[in-house]
């Protein structure tokens, strides 16, 4: 006779629970009541073959053991002495307000470019030159009358070491072309030259000890004109309290250290890749980047240093 399917869902069932149970070997083919075994070695007054301990041939005495030699007193153990103490690593960063310090003081004794560059490859103060792949100091003209400035590398700035090589980067070549700007009519930076593990934002503490740097950076630049790429540039370099899209558009004024400049803070090109709606009002800050140019007198003319 065949279970009916009430059976069925109850043996799956009854299977089921064996099997969370752990249960899930048969060891015969046929199942063994061990309750009813153990019964029935009791009532015949045999222990129960799986409770009997072991049978366990009595160890021989030996009639004359020797007895083991004393053994003898050791000698006392000098004291230990005490490993001396590791100096720290040379390579290890300084304490942030230590390092930042020390950056203010060897950016300011850059006479050019060049030097400023060849300081950073050596300067150790920041941890994260030591996660970066390579120094992304600058690229474009340093010449030119126009500065952009952004955050920090990313991936691909990591790998070429330069700036704005990525997506990001073609974006803000597209935006450069439109006004009829190249490269070599612009010079192209970021506050922190060196990119954080994972693309994450930098530290407050990294970017002061990196901001004495940019700042040198602008300064032996001397461009006409400061574009600040995204709110974290604009905030460190501009001091703007508001977000990026209350302050962008607005001129405002950047004391280089021998004059001041006019700055105007935009959209970070890879904030116009994630938010296409914004691509408007960034063409608005390039047009009045574009006129800003246009205003400029020629170089020949032009005061100050240049």
């Amino acid at each position: 006779m065949h279970p009916t399917l009430s059976d069925r869902d109850l043996i799956a069932e009854l299977l089921a629970f064996h099997v969370e149970a752990g249960a899930d070997v048969a060891l015969g083919e046929a199942p063994v009541d061990r309750f009813e075994e153990s019964a029935r070695e009791r009532a015949a007054g045999r222990p129960n073959r799986d409770l009997a301990p072991p049978d366990v041939a009595p160890r021989p005495r030996a009639e004359s053991a020797p007895q083991p030699a004393p053994r003898p007193t050791p000698a006392a153990r000098p004291a230990p002495v005490a490993a001396p103490a590791l100096a720290p690593s040379a390579a290890a960063p300084p304490p942030p307000d230590q390092a930042a310090l020390e950056a203010r003081e060897a950016a300011a004794g850059a006479p050019t470019l060049e030097a400023l560059r060849a300081l950073l490859e050596g300067f150790e103060g920041c941890p994260l030159k030591h996660t970066a792949t390579r120094l992304v100091f600058a690229d474009g003209n340093p010449a030119a009358r126009l500065m952009l400035v952004g955050e920090a590398p990313g991936r691909d700035e990591d790998i070429e070491g330069k700036p704005f090589v990525g997506r990001s980067g073609r974006l803000l070549d597209r935006m450069l072309a439109a006004i009829g700007i190249d490269r070599s009519a612009a010079y192209i930076a970021n506050v922190v030259p060196w990119r954080p593990p994972g693309n994450r934002t930098p530290t407050p503490q990294e970017t002061a000890i990196c901001l004495p740097f940019i700042r040198r950076q602008i300064e032996l630049a001397d461009p006409d004109v400061l574009v600040c790429l995204g709110g974290p540039s604009a905030m460190t370099l501009l001091g703007i309290r508001e977000g990026i899209t209350k302050a962008r558009g607005r001129w405002m004024s950047y004391d280089t250290g021998t004059r001041e400049i006019a700055a105007l803070a935009t959209f970070h090109p890879a904030y116009l890749l994630r938010t296409p709606l914004g691509k408007r009002m960034a063409w608005r800050d390039m047009l009045a980047v574009e006129a800003r140019l246009a205003g400029l007198p020629p170089l020949a003319d032009a005061p100050g240093p240049r």
